[in-house]
């Protein structure tokens, strides 16, 4: 699996796979610039997949999985039109964790971080929500997506929502000259491999604003795994989860997740940040979302 995968976490090798985190958190951060400046003028890093999915959150409560270093967890305020959501955002990186909660005391957006493997939060807190939020790079980590599934309806209160934008897992399949000789599409080895500089790759499409070298290069093995679209819908509907919607994206948002896409034009807003195949490819998918409800 391509170490290209934002967002963090998982419930395998949790030594190895927090502290590959930790070192790629610090990494991305680095390229970035005033982040607390950006979002206390109203700026947001959600995608207007993931906005229009989630709609109007005033005044409910949220909780925002494998959260990364917190920048989506906080946009999620931009959402509530007329109150403020109550926010909780959980991810396994001590570092990630501990940058979200200076971004959040520097942007007086308030949320609260936890530091947890997913999987045993989500199967221990009392806290109930009206959404579950995961985007980007999050089931992946996890080896059992039944676990995962179970622990969200759990979370859920009854009508609560889970909506999930995760980049398509054909994508690692396609190799670099665009032949099917990538990873394969059934495997269920894992895969250990550090976390790359992502956003280094991507530039601007995931904010960054230096080209400065990172601190320093991730040596840690993180652990993956793949997970086939149909394992990840029949697992959600497993758990008891009523699906909504399930859509496909010929695009990749911010995250230039193949080495062969190219930047979709910058100056239309609808096609901002967005990374596509070049012109005369025949287009396999690069994203979809997930809409499901608790009955």
């Amino acid at each position: 699996m391509s170490p290209a995968l934002p967002d963090t976490p998982t419930d395998a090798a949790p030594d190895t796979t927090r502290e590959s985190w930790n070192v790629a958190t610090r990494n991305h951060n680095a390229h970035k610039g005033d982040q607390a400046a950006f979002l206390r003028g109203g700026g947001s890093t959600l995608f207007a997949e993931e906005t229009g999915l989630l709609g109007d959150l005033s005044g409910l409560r949220v909780a925002h999985l494998q959260c990364n270093a917190g920048q989506d967890t906080l946009s999620l305020h931009t959402l509530g039109r007329s109150a403020p959501p109550t926010v909780v955002g959980v991810d396994l990186s001590d570092e990630a964790v501990a940058f979200a909660q200076r971004l959040s005391a520097e942007t007086g957006l308030v949320a609260s971080f936890v530091r947890a493997d997913v999987l045993a939060w989500l199967a221990d807190t009392d806290q109930r929500f009206d959404v579950v939020f995961a985007s980007y790079g999050a089931l992946g980590w996890l080896r059992d997506l039944g676990a995962y599934f179970r622990g969200v309806r759990r979370v859920l209160r009854p009508g609560g929502r889970f909506v999930y934008v995760e980049f398509h897992p054909l994508v690692w399949s396609v190799a670099d000259d665009l032949r099917l000789t990538g990873d394969d599409y059934f495997t269920t080895e894992p895969f250990q491999e550090p976390v790359g500089d992502y956003v280094a790759r991507s530039g601007t499409g995931l904010g960054a604003v230096s080209d400065d070298r990172a601190p320093g290069v991730n040596t840690v093995p993180a652990t993956s795994w793949q997970h086939t679209l149909g394992a990840q819908v029949s697992a959600a509907l497993d758990a008891g989860l009523r699906l909504r919607a399930l859509t496909e994206y010929p695009y990749a948002n911010g995250c230039r997740v193949h080495s062969a896409l190219v930047r979709a034009p910058d100056d239309d807003p609808a096609t901002a940040r967005r990374w596509v195949w070049p012109a005369g490819t025949a287009r396999p998918p690069l994203m979809f979302s997930l809409v499901a409800e608790r009955p």
